[in-house]
């Protein structure tokens, strides 16, 4: 659990705990959000429901400042935390595949899963198309390996790309957060569909 470990405040066997705990709290918030519902999901490239917009900015929003703050106060350095290196080719490429995946399936890896858990079959179904990708990709590596590693961009941050500080890049990213929650709140009036409620407890097929 970042700077509890480093200043011995937590034991290792305690940071497994720890990530037990919240990796049980992640799955709960997500299937409270709705996120076991592949139309739930979904509804986010159809404009008739922003849920999931509004989660992941949120998250964004409160893990950047949270970085902020305990870098702040010195309790944890942010040039030690890894950065995956960019691969733009791949990258763009795997985004497509990806998004294209998700909008035919109404799912993404992590909320597979939590459908999953709660018996959606349509999920389990999805899963298996993960390990089937998996394998693929996998076996055929050489095939797409210099694809794999073109135009390797290193691990640029967007405060360096943009020219700013990380607190300036964190507020504009606040702005911009704020911007798309006024947009999906238009988008879910402008879509609406009369056999899809919003923001209901129990979504059926």
């Amino acid at each position: 659990m970042g700077p509890l470990i480093v200043n011995e405040i937590i034991s290792e066997n305690a940071n497994m705990l720890m990530a037990f705990i919240i990796g049980i709290g992640f799955g709960f918030v997500l299937e409270s959000n709705g996120f076991s519902s592949s139309r739930r999901l979904a509804g986010m490239f159809y404009g008739y429901d922003g849920t999931v917009l509004k989660v992941f900015f949120t998250a964004a929003i409160v893990g950047a400042l949270g970085l902020l703050f305990l870098s702040l106060f010195g309790q944890i350095d942010l040039n030690f935390i890894y950065i995956n290196p960019t691969y733009l080719y791949s990258a763009l490429g795997g985004g497509v595949i990806m998004g294209v995946g998700f909008i035919l399936g109404g799912y993404c890896p992590g909320t597979s899963f939590c459908a999953a858990a709660i018996g959606k079959l349509d999920a389990m179904v999805f899963i298996g198309g993960i390990f089937i990708g998996i394998f693929v990709f996998t076996e055929g590596f050489p095939l797409w390996e210099e694809f794999f590693y073109a135009k390797n961009l290193g691990a640029p941050l967007m405060s360096d790309v943009l020219g700013t500080s990380r607190g300036v890049f964190t507020l504009l990213l606040i702005l911009v957060a704020l911007g798309m929650f006024w947009v999906s709140e238009w988008a879910e009036k402008r879509f609406a569909r009369a056999d899809y409620k919003l923001n209901q407890k129990e979504i059926k097929f």
